[in-house]
């Protein structure tokens, strides 16, 4: 399935986001390629897995293209010890705020103490609640993206 991703990202400040979330599921996920005018991305994300590639995102970094389709969970496994560098691993909660759904990962491993909160959105200037535990946005910073994280992990900052 393709389409434009619209999203913003932002860091987190308290775990209170855990009270009001619905779902809670396992992912891990490593990148086949990380060049950002086209990462590839495999994930396993409880019993399911994806095959996942991104474009590069617009000068704001709120939108870019986006196709994925499911792959089998033991295709995902071999794939996975074919990709660079750090595998992430995070726990993904969806907490439901207004309309929208925030996706909070909260990262393990040598991203251990990362967790950043990221909400789809149908356009850019849509507008959106913010609950308190949001912190600071970091919409566009490289650095936060999923594909950085596994080459330079955030207990490497």
């Amino acid at each position: 399935m393709e389409h434009l991703e619209i999203e913003r990202k932002f860091l987190v400040k308290s775990d209170r986001y855990k009270q009001s979330a619905s779902t809670q599921v396992r992912i891990v996920q490593g990148f086949l390629n990380t060049d950002p005018e086209r990462t590839v991305r495999v994930r396993i994300k409880g019993d399911k897995a994806f095959l996942t590639v991104k474009g590069l995102s617009n000068k704001s970094g709120t939108t870019r293209f986006e196709w994925e389709t499911e792959i089998k969970a033991s295709e995902a496994v071999n794939l996975i010890d074919l990709c660079e560098a750090v595998i992430l691993e995070k726990n993904r909660y969806h907490v439901p705020i207004g309309n929208h759904v925030y996706e909070v990962d909260e990262f393990f491993g040598e991203n251990k103490g990362l967790i950043i909160a990221e909400i789809e959105l149908n356009h850019e200037d849509e507008i959106f609640e913010k609950p308190e535990w949001l912190g600071k946005e970091v919409t566009g910073e490289i650095k936060y993206y999923n594909s950085q994280l596994s080459k330079t992990p955030f207990n490497a900052w």
